[in-house]
């Protein structure tokens, strides 16, 4: 059982599993408002641990130190869902962990979040859960090619999947994605890709920021832009998704709802990502609040705010050596550029983002 979540006052300490980019710009959110972070991750090098006065440096299966770290801090959450479901569920009965263990237990599973959703009645891509080549193969014979198969657990950024088309053989896609237990999705002829970032509070009370549309290249998202160009009835929808996801889950903090928009407008889910996401980085500086705010609001069982977008904007992500252009971005009129201090420059690895604020 989770313990009860406070309402925090200023000076409270709010831990943070994982030390991305995401955890930091949480922790600087958490600071200006007044509340200090302690961030636990085994990594030793990685952006959040900058702008932090508190770390843990240690495996996430190390009782002793969660212990530790749990004595320390007022409240847990996490900046990334492959947190391992077991470290939040050892630390609930410790200290307040938000969003529940068991959200983290479900979005890591494509299955099992594929079958959530169907549970609501949204609708999804056909699937398949896939344990063995043979599977694959009648798999294949339902759902038909193209497909894309994905492992069941732990793949992000086009990591860990592999599409399956007339010309690809069954055996060489479930070698690429090392022959472990996955799912099989239909290809879905999108006309694009949207997401809904939202913000729920312990009471119930859910804020969506303004439906983005993005561009993915190399399975890596590259640009957001809001508002998403669709009617207001697709829109509309999409938070009413939003929205069903979120309180059936009693989420406290804010998600993403990845989605794909057909060519009737018609609304598929692609994914669930029970964290600040990637494409809510324009609320940093397109929004009268950003997703981060929300987020420490959240989990400190603090009001959310009504967020206003400020005008059409435009995130693009610097990924691997475009970080190394920075400069050209500083000198344009509405541009703000974050960069996350990564001190590896990797092909595919994202090392910061700008936005562009433009007259609506």
């Amino acid at each position: 059982m989770n313990v009860a979540a406070p309402v925090l006052e200023p000076g409270a300490t709010i831990g943070i599993l994982g030390s991305g980019q995401l955890g930091r710009m949480l922790a600087l959110a958490a600071a200006r408002l007044g509340f200090r972070c302690h961030i636990f991750a085994p990594d030793r090098d990685s952006p959040a641990f900058d702008v932090v006065r508190e770390s843990t440096r240690a495996d996430y299966d190390d009782e002793q130190a969660l212990a530790r770290f749990a004595e320390n801090v007022d409240v847990v959450t996490y900046e990334f869902e492959n947190i391992p479901a077991e470290t939040a569920a050892f630390l609930a009965p410790l200290v307040p962990v938000l969003p529940d263990p068991k959200v983290l237990a479900t979005t890591q599973d494509r299955v099992a979040e594929k079958d959530f959703i169907l549970g609501l009645g949204i609708g999804t891509a056909p699937y398949a859960a896939v344990a063995t080549a043979a599977e694959l193969s009648d798999a294949l014979d339902r759902i038909g090619r193209p497909a894309v198969l994905k492992t069941r657990r732990f793949g992000y950024d086009g990591k860990g999947q592999a599409a399956i088309t007339k010309e690809i053989a069954p055996e060489a896609a479930w070698r690429e994605v090392g022959a472990q237990p996955s799912i099989l999705e239909a290809f879905v002829p999108f006309a694009r890709e949207v997401s809904v970032v939202a913000a729920r509070a312990a009471d119930g009370r859910v804020e969506c920021f303004d439906l983005t549309e993005n561009e993915h290249r190399d399975h890596i998202l590259k640009v957001s832009r809001v508002p998403a160009a669709v009617s207001d009835a697709t829109a509309h929808e999409a938070r009413r998704i939003a929205e069903t996801i979120a309180h059936r889950f009693g989420y406290v903090g804010v998600l993403a709802v990845e989605m794909f928009v057909l060519r009737d407008g018609a609304l598929l889910v692609n994914e669930i990502a029970p964290r600040v996401h990637n494409s809510g980085h324009w609320t940093l500086d397109g929004a009268s609040v950003s997703q981060f705010e929300q987020h420490i609001r959240a989990v400190a069982g603090w009001p959310l705010a009504k967020p206003i977008r400020k005008g059409r904007v435009e995130m693009t992500n610097l990924i691997g050596h475009e970080v190394d252009d920075y400069r050209k971005w500083l000198i344009i009129p509405g541009t703000a550029v974050h960069l996350y201090g990564k001190i590896a420059v990797r092909p595919g690895r994202k090392m910061g983002h700008v936005t562009r604020l433009f007259a609506d």
